[in-house]
């Protein structure tokens, strides 16, 4: 039966033994049961406790009252009672009822607070609790959910269109970019046209002779002067138009952002030439690619090679992102939500958002039994292209914002976490909801360890 357990029913088991060890018990009591509920309450469920007034103290008074111990020699393997066992049997039926696999603290509270006739539920009502509100409450946080093949964020479609002023603001924030953006402006002005296009933009990159990208370009075959020679034979820039004129081409506007976007999944809150160069390759659009074809690069080659540097320096936000993929595909999903990010952060662990999540006992079993009772298994091939849904990428663009804010120049765990808590409504929070952690309480740790970080 315990192998259903959640670790933290499996806790509350433990504790009631020790607490009956502890006083010389001669069986594992429903009284100890409910100590155990109390010492191993977090979030909602220790809540609800405060929420009445309810100590611990108060709690042992109230059930002294029922129960007297003389101190015995101890055994190590103490028998529970026969309402220990009905609790336990009946938190398995409160379990299978509500569609879970396993075991919630939840349905253990829920099985105490079920049995009207009992010690425990009197022992709560002489301490003002009030039983059918708690109960309510918990029900609604072990319901079943229905499952479904189509992701419940992927039809969320709140993000607003892209604005090309914050957008271009933003990718002027590094020091690398912005060099390439005055030496790009520079040869504007030495040509005929009046917007910034591609090829001025690659070409400018290509100028930086010492930065590792251009050695990585250089390896493909493509360096500043035989990318100017093929640029010279260019006659139209008919490649760089889709739409109206802005201030950079259509297809120049289209490669920022999706620089801006790469620069956010990589983990970096400011955009460098690698992720323009890799934005090229995305949008698959305008001279500099056309250009770049003729060199008969293969696009993921050349990808995998700026990408390569990026990853051993092992920015948290990547490691993140990797993972959230994973726990998709493992799911048989091509779709990233924010509860794949949540999984992502507790999987990466070191971060303080992975550390945040272990203070408050939320481990990656009990997260991903959660996840896939919220939106089950999908049926998307695994060699799909994974994508975030719009939610997961207003998460990404806070956490962006926030790693701005803070002054870093990578996007950490931390701001991931934080992030996920300004989405209320998102499957990561409900996910959270139900193990028993709130935002506040999450937003707290964090300050915490970054408080006692410095």
């Amino acid at each position: 039966m315990f192998e259903k357990f959640t670790e933290k029913a499996i806790n509350v088991v433990s504790t009631s033994q020790n607490i009956a060890k502890e006083i010389g018990a001669q069986k594992v009591t429903a009284e100890h049961f409910l100590l155990a509920l109390f010492d191993e309450a977090k979030g909602i469920s220790l809540k609800i406790f405060k929420s009445y007034d309810i100590t611990r103290e108060k709690l042992v008074e109230e059930i002294e009252k029922y129960q007297h111990y003389t101190s015995i020699q101890q055994n190590d393997n103490l028998p529970f009672d026969d309402e220990y066992k009905e609790i336990l049997k009946r938190a398995l039926d409160l379990a299978n009822k509500s569609g879970k696999p396993t075991i919630l603290y939840e349905h253990l509270f829920l099985s105490v607070l079920s049995d009207k006739k009992s010690r425990n539920v009197q022992i709560l009502e002489e301490l003002g609790f009030d039983i059918y509100k708690s109960k309510t409450l918990l029900e609604k946080l072990v319901q079943k959910k229905v499952k479904i093949y189509n992701h419940p964020e992927a039809d969320d479609h709140k993000e607003k269109a892209p604005n090309q002023a914050k957008a271009t603001d933003n990718i002027f924030d590094s020091e690398e970019a912005a060099k390439v953006f005055e030496r790009a402006v520079s040869k504007l002005s030495a040509s005929n046209y009046e917007i910034l296009g591609t090829e001025q933009i690659l070409s400018s990159i290509l100028e930086d002779k010492n930065s590792e990208l251009t050695k990585i370009l250089g390896e493909f075959g493509v360096t500043s002067e035989n990318f100017d020679e093929k640029l010279s034979n260019i006659q139209s820039r008919q490649a760089e138009y889709e739409g109206r004129q802005i201030i950079f081409t259509p297809n120049a506007f289209t490669t920022m952002n999706m620089a801006l976007q790469t620069a956010k999944e990589l983990g970096s809150s400011v955009v460098l030439p690698e992720h323009i160069v890799l934005g090229l390759l995305k949008t698959k659009r305008g001279i500099a690619y056309e250009i770049l074809k003729e060199f008969k690069i293969s696009d993921d080659d050349l990808a995998h090679s700026i990408i390569k540097p990026i990853e051993k320096q092992m920015p948290e936000t990547l490691t993140i992102l990797r993972l959230a993929k994973e726990e998709a595909r493992r799911l048989g999903r091509n779709i990233v939500g924010t509860e794949m990010f949540l999984l992502g952060i507790i999987g990466e662990g070191t971060g303080i958002g992975g550390q945040v999540l272990a203070e408050l006992e939320i481990n990656i079993k009990d997260a991903r039994n959660t996840v896939e009772n919220l939106i089950g298994f999908g049926n998307e091939y695994y060699d799909k292209e994974i994508v975030f849904t719009e939610r997961a990428k207003r998460v990404l663009e806070t956490a962006w914002e926030l790693a701005k804010h803070d002054n870093k120049t990578k996007i950490e765990s931390a701001h991931m976490l934080v992030a996920l808590t300004t989405e209320p409504d998102s499957l990561a929070m409900r996910t959270l909801e139900q193990l028993g952690v709130d935002a506040v309480e999450i937003r707290e740790g964090v300050k915490k360890f970054q408080e006692a970080k410095f």
